[in-house]
């Protein structure tokens, strides 16, 4: 498979909340999740969300095939020991074509670099197919949560880099 995984930079702002918009989509139409029940998803993802992300030291990787986007991911570094892999979103035209998997293995691979030895995940507890997705890749559920600014309960899962 051909494709290359790069940092991003403040000038991939753009294209990578359209990305992510774009790839959240489906999820947001499954869920009824819109801008007014639920601002903060990443299917609303804007430029300036990508930058603040950025500024307070996430960082992003992008993965291109055949000379275009098909998907990205975050990742941040919460403390000493522990990441967070935000937003892994591949463009639905991209999907199944193990992109997601060669992001998150990406991730586990910078993680280490940066010391840490569990990465985390959030993501909406009723969407099961994701979630045994995750399993798949080594992660395992570690709690449910509900948040009152959210329409869903979240679901987070972590993955031991040992």
């Amino acid at each position: 498979m051909d494709y290359r995984i790069r940092p991003c930079t403040r000038q991939d702002s753009a294209a990578l909340a359209e990305t992510i918009r774009t790839a959240f989509r489906d999820v947001a139409g499954r869920f009824g999740l819109t801008e007014e029940n639920c601002p903060r998803h990443p299917s609303n993802c804007r430029a300036d969300w990508i930058e603040k992300d950025m500024d307070r030291g996430v960082t992003y990787y992008v993965l291109e095939s055949g000379g275009r986007v098909a998907g990205s991911v975050g990742l941040e570094r919460v403390r000493p020991g522990l990441c967070n892999l935000e937003r892994l979103a591949v463009l639905p035209d991209q999907r199944k074509r193990s992109f997601g998997r060669a992001l998150v293995s990406h991730v586990f691979t910078e993680a280490r670099k940066l010391g840490c030895n569990t990465v985390r995940i959030g993501v909406i507890a009723d969407q099961a197919e994701l979630k045994a997705w995750y399993r798949e890749l080594g992660f395992v559920e570690t709690e449910t949560r509900d948040f009152a600014h959210l329409p869903f309960r979240v679901s987070f899962m972590q993955s031991s880099l040992s």
